[in-house]
């Protein structure tokens, strides 16, 4: 199959046509192509200097409410509250630590200056959002993503602590549970992720299940980590 040329319109080929999860090149990452590409499974993943490439992979690794399970590890850890969890008040450092964060057999970063300034932009029109974990008033870990609907698109993550952002993503993940997100889009399968229960999908499967979710009102930001909320949740 083609990898298609995006024109100046927000015109998204069809996700199914993506051979090896790659879709697309071209286009830009104003807000209205990102939120377009997301509402259809695809989303921007390409280094400095290089086009924009758009990507659909199949399958799709994703996190269901019902299967998600805390490790008893971390569940032992979290009992301590060894961290302050926050949502929203960080969110373009967390960005940028994300994309400073070096992973193993990884060369630089897929997260850009203009891809740091799109996802901003996200943000400050209340579709983006952060987890932060802070101690003695300084952010050790946190993650952000795209939340459209009933569904979050997770986006990466950092940690300066150990446990860190995981401590910082199993609050945002049972918060966005009280609140009704049905599906979390974690994109690529990470061994990290599956420890939590996410699960590759077949992307024909995955695809219907977004159509659904989106269609439900947006929960626009900032999203706010009340004490009461925090108490229960273990932030």
């Amino acid at each position: 199959m083609p990898v298609y040329r995006l024109v100046p319109d927000i015109v998204f080929p069809p996700p199914e046509h993506a051979e090896q999860g790659l879709l697309a090149v071209g286009g830009d990452l104003r807000p209205e192509r990102l939120i377009a590409g997301y509402q259809q499974g695809i989303f921007p993943w390409y280094s400095e200097g290089e086009p924009i490439w758009w990507h659909s992979p199949d399958p799709r690794f994703v996190l269901e409410p019902e299967r998600f399970h805390v490790p008893r590890s971390l569940a032992k850890v979290m009992r301590h509250r060894p961290f302050e969890v926050r949502f929203d008040t960080a969110f373009p450092e967390v960005i940028q630590r994300c994309g400073q964060k070096r992973r193993p057999s990884q060369r630089g970063t897929w997260i850009t200056r203009d891809m740091r300034k799109a996802f901003t932009q996200l943000h400050e029109l209340g579709v983006a959002h952060s987890a932060e974990a802070w101690r003695d008033g300084k952010l050790v870990g946190g993650l952000y993503g795209v939340s459209l609907g009933d569904m979050y698109f997770g986006e990466s993550m950092f940690a300066d602590e150990d446990d860190a952002s995981k401590v910082a993503f199993v609050v945002l993940m049972r918060w966005m549970v009280d609140r009704g997100i049905r599906l979390i889009d974690s994109q690529v399968r990470t061994e990290h992720l599956a420890r939590f229960g996410a699960e590759d999908w077949p992307r024909a499967d995955y695809l219907a299940r977004l159509r659904e979710v989106v269609k439900a009102p947006t929960r626009k930001g900032p999203w706010q980590l009340e004490p009461e909320d925090a108490e229960r949740f273990g932030g």
